[in-house]
């Protein structure tokens, strides 16, 4: 049984992980962290060493059919592409432990985000929403966790902040992308999270 279910905030700059308090988080924060970048942007960046000649890129799951629930779900294994290409934002969520149940501390954060998907800058953007968890359990066990967190997620932005289905594609991709790494079978906050990533319009 899982033995923590917070998600920790740790917002993603081109690929490079900035910590910052959920709490700290704006609507206009949300926005501009998942807002398109530019090519004066892209330019920008690689001056100031944002983006480096020689970076790995980031694995992007590609799509695949939606399932019955109408949901999209991205598969979990895709070609990479350029991490700057997608603006990322990864938040802390609350869930029950070892389930998909939101706590409600998560209220707050769930509706900063539908308000930042819902504003104009946003509008013509589709979402992929990740989730991911710790080593605790099984690679299956937990692959299904965070693929049913992440559909809570969006069924929640869905409802409440009448975001289309076809806007937000789901994904569970459990422990395969760790933002610590750790060895099997440990508790790491930093690991349970969801990540929402801009895939374009």
């Amino acid at each position: 049984m899982r033995i923590a279910a917070a998600i920790v905030a740790c917002l993603m700059i081109q690929g490079a992980p900035l910590a910052l308090a959920a709490g700290d988080q704006s609507v206009q924060d949300m926005i501009r962290q998942l807002k398109p970048k530019t090519d004066s942007d892209l330019t920008k960046g690689a001056h100031q060493g944002l983006v480096r000649k020689g970076d790995a890129p980031v694995a992007t799951p590609a799509t695949r059919a939606a399932p019955a629930t109408g949901h999209a779900t991205a598969a979990r294994s895709a070609p990479a592409t350029d991490a700057a290409a997608q603006p990322t934002l990864s938040l802390t969520v609350p869930f029950a432990s070892g389930s998909a149940d939101l706590m409600p501390s998560a209220i707050p954060t769930l509706r900063k985000l539908g308000a930042a998907l819902s504003s104009p800058d946003l509008a013509g953007s589709h979402f992929r929403i990740e989730g991911h968890t710790d080593t605790v359990g099984t690679a299956e066990f937990n692959r299904d966790l965070s693929e049913r967190r992440a559909v809570t997620v969006s069924e929640y932005l869905e409802k409440n902040f009448n975001i289309p289905a076809d806007r937000i594609q789901t994904v569970g991709l459990g422990f395969d992308q760790p933002a610590v790494t750790t060895p099997p079978d440990t508790p790491e906050p930093r690991n349970r999270r969801v990540q929402i990533v801009n895939t374009g319009g």
